[in-house]
């Protein structure tokens, strides 16, 4: 034992290095603080769209992705119960009971019957000499924070994708309402072309080119409405809900708005990749790497276990007992490694390269992170500051259509000349559509790369080792 105790000693198990993962001072996009500001928590819910709200939450209640992330909660949980055991003596109970006939005859000549009761408790502990016990359950209990971080990321990312739908959806629409008003514009336009040929004072030419350009007019406007239905299609199968309801809830007319409500985001990257639930779970993923390796490093040093056993057995025959009550402390078993082919060794090799593969991989979830912000953050102000020059556009451009229309239809202007001032217009109002949508994906795109209002603060468990 004294032997055992030396080696234990030698058995100072050395750290991993260390895991760095520099980060900018301070963001270079500019920071989308006008306005009100609100919690990136209740953000769908000030949005002014009570039907955004909903769809989220019925998008994150029948995600199976979510599911699977709370499934994964309660493996990690049950592993770090399982992983805690290690640490702690076990105590199995046994007992039997037998009746047969003895070989040897009594005195009177007969054979009696041998009743046999046995019960008994025995305990074992292995003493954790060098730690690897220990260090799987520090891994185990990070796994677990990092599952839970998982699931947090799990429903933002839902809720993320929900909410693109849904305003890919409401975009659609109003796109549909572009193109139907432009469809029935042209329409209008053949109609008194053709009047005007069947009078002779447009010529037939003329006349076909008014017809072609409403044909392709309801065309366009029917391929516009498919895409919308494809768009509800995907927003019922992200929802759950049923189809017939989502189109009551969407029948009233939607108005387009601003965003509503933007969020802070702060000034010190640092302090935002805190927030990022993906960012927390690579690190966990790390220190989990760690006492990994202190784990198969320790299977590489003496074991030692400790075991007793309390007995009771009792024997009855032809009218008389016997009682056999035993009890027992040990062995105390020393195990020591010798040789294994170099399979322990090959186990610590390959824990440490998981480590340095954790490693990478949250170096790399933190560059990400920055740069998914930093783009958010350009599209954002990029987007904001191109509004108000495509209402400038459409403004223009519905201004100059009118007048152009005028004059056609007081034979001053060509048709060719009121086709291209369309065509104009109807860019100019497709261009501030998907403006709009651009922001709104912005928007979305920030509230994602910025952890969607997760903090660590929310594990279910403190850490038991800091991830570097």
């Amino acid at each position: 034992m004294a032997g055992a105790l030396v080696l234990a000693g030698c058995a100072a198990l050395p750290a991993p290095p260390a895991v760095s993962a520099p980060v900018p001072p301070q963001w270079q996009a500019a920071l989308p603080h006008q306005g009100s500001l609100s919690d990136l928590g209740q953000w769908w819910q000030l949005q002014g769209d009570p039907l955004l709200a909903e769809l989220v939450a019925a998008a994150q209640a029948v995600s199976p992705t979510v599911a699977s992330s709370r499934s994964r909660i309660e493996q990690a949980r049950a592993a770090r119960v399982a992983a805690g055991a290690a640490l702690l003596p076990s105590l199995d109970a046994s007992a039997s009971l037998s009746r047969g006939r003895s070989q040897q005859a009594s005195a009177e000549g007969l054979v009696p019957v041998v009743t046999t009761t046995q019960a008994g408790l025995q305990a074992a502990w292995e003493l954790d000499l060098a730690g690897g016990n220990r260090a799987g359950l520090d891994a185990a209990t990070q796994r677990l924070l990092g599952a839970d971080a998982r699931w947090h990321e799990a429903r933002v990312s839902v809720a993320a994708e929900t909410a693109n739908q849904y305003y890919s959806l409401r975009a659609c629409r109003e796109l549909a309402g572009v193109t139907r008003l432009d469809a029935d514009s042209r329409q209008e336009t053949a109609r008194i072309s053709s009047l005007s040929r069947e009078a002779g004072f447009t010529a037939p030419a003329t006349d076909a080119l008014a017809r072609a350009s409403a044909a392709e007019a309801r065309g366009r406007s029917t391929r516009q409405a498919a895409l919308c239905e494809l768009d509800l299609k995907a927003l019922v199968a992200l929802s759950g809900l049923a189809e017939p309801d989502l189109r009551q809830k969407l029948a009233p007319a939607q108005v387009q708005q601003a965003q509503a409500a933007m969020f802070s985001v702060a000034l010190i990257p640092a302090e935002v990749l805190a927030q990022r639930p993906d960012v927390f779970s690579a690190g966990r993923d790390v220190a989990a790497a760690s006492a990994d390796v202190g784990s198969a490093q320790a299977a590489r040093y003496p074991a030692l276990g400790l075991s007793g056993a309390i007995g009771l057995a009792g024997l009855r025959a032809g009218g008389s007992s016997v009682t056999l009550d035993t009890w027992t402390i040990g062995p105390l078993a020393l195990s020591l490694p010798l040789f294994d082919g170099g399979r322990r060794a090959a186990n610590a090799d390959a824990a440490q390269a998981r480590y340095a593969e954790a490693a990478a991989l949250y170096r790399a979830s933190v560059r990400q992170a920055v740069r998914e912000v930093e783009e958010a953050l350009v599209t954002l102000q990029s987007t904001g500051a191109r509004q108000a020059d495509a209402q400038a556009a459409v403004d223009g451009y519905t201004a100059a259509f009118t007048g152009t229309e005028a004059l056609y239809n007081n034979g001053l202007a060509s048709l060719l000349q009121l086709e291209d001032a369309r065509r104009t217009l109807l860019a100019a109002q497709i261009n501030r559509v998907t403006l709009a949508q651009e922001r709104q994906a912005a928007g979305v795109a920030l509230y994602r790369a910025l952890g969607g209002g997760w903090t660590p603060a929310l594990a279910p468990l403190q850490a038991t080792a800091d991830a570097p």
